[in-house]
């Protein structure tokens, strides 16, 4: 390839920052003179703290910014954590490329005071925060004795008010923890059985234009083949449940041999309701995997909970 220049969008925060860099180094490693320049900004979603993320709606609120870079030609790609990228897209932008998923588990992280204890010996009255529907809902339907607070800011901000004494845990992504060097402070991956993921949770998500054929084909080197069929499936599924990233509606997705098993969840936000079911299909079609479970989901009720979940919405 001739001398090529390529131009990033993302967010400004430090995970963001770590996963864009990931992609910038892996492009430069697979395609020899490449330049890749990053461009780092806020999004609605980083300048709004003392808000719940619920209570703001969620239709491109970690992406709208970056996607108008795209569209006004000021880049040529935006990185994205794939569980914040809207199931529909911008008229002329796409989703180029899905990266090799990292664990993909909610994870309890613990304070002090409280690192005898996992999830499921918590105190009664203990305070877990979270900033996520789909997660409290799991929780309250689990775990009713216990007391949920939001709590919103990056990363550390969150492990900062955490050991501070605010909460007594708190529930955060593994994967971002894993990326940004927290391990240790993973005190317990959260077990499928109780809390489904986000979809595409743990994966990165490359958008680009549709017209731009050469950045297309450039950004398909780091496409993980089966990491991608899983998220299409996850992605297909919430579309047609008509839901967004700060609905409660959970998946868990993996492959054997030639297909694609995927159980997903849709919650009332009081945790009282909750269906859960699976589908299978061939992976050579993992779109209707997620779609035939999504209606499976609906004859069970799952329209109606979130039928009353969008209306609690509007209400406020």
């Amino acid at each position: 390839m001739k001398n090529s220049k390529l131009r990033i969008a993302t967010r400004r925060s430090k995970l963001a920052m770590v996963q864009t860099l990931w992609v910038k180094d892996q492009l430069e490693q697979h395609i020899p003179n490449l330049e890749v320049s990053v461009e780092a900004m806020a999004t609605q979603g980083d300048k709004i703290l003392d808000v719940a993320l619920a209570k703001i709606g969620d239709k491109g609120l970690f992406t709208k910014e970056l996607e108008a870079q795209m569209l006004l030609d000021k880049a040529d790609i935006a990185v994205h954590s794939l569980k914040d990228l809207p199931t529909h897209l911008p008229e002329g932008l796409m989703l180029g490329c899905i990266t090799k998923r990292e664990d993909p588990a909610d994870a309890l992280i613990v304070n002090a005071k409280n690192e005898k204890y996992r999830l499921e010996t918590l105190p009664p009255g203990s305070i877990v925060g979270t900033s996520s529907l789909r997660r409290l809902a799991q929780l309250r339907f689990h775990y009713p004795e216990l007391k949920f607070k939001d709590i919103r800011g990056n990363v550390l901000t969150r492990l900062e008010k955490l050991d501070a004494g605010e909460f007594d845990c708190i529930i955060l992504a593994a994967a971002g923890l894993k990326r940004l060097g927290f391990s240790k402070r993973i005190h317990q991956e959260i077990p499928n059985a109780i809390s489904l993921h986000a979809v595409g949770q743990g994966a990165l998500g490359i958008e680009c234009r549709e017209d731009n054929k050469e950045v297309i084909n450039l950004i398909n080197v780091l496409n993980h083949e089966a990491t991608s069929k899983a998220c299409l499936a996850e992605r297909a599924f919430l579309r047609e449940l008509e839901g967004g990233c700060q609905v409660p509606i959970g998946v868990n997705s993996y492959i054997q041999e030639n297909h694609i098993s995927l159980t997903g969840m849709v919650a009332s936000i009081d945790g009282k309701d909750l269906i859960k079911d699976n589908s299978v299909g061939p992976i050579v079609n993992p779109e209707q995997v997620g779609i035939d479970l999504a209606r499976k989901l609906i004859n069970q009720g799952a329209d109606k909970i979130l039928a009353n979940i969008f209306k609690e919405f509007r209400e406020k």
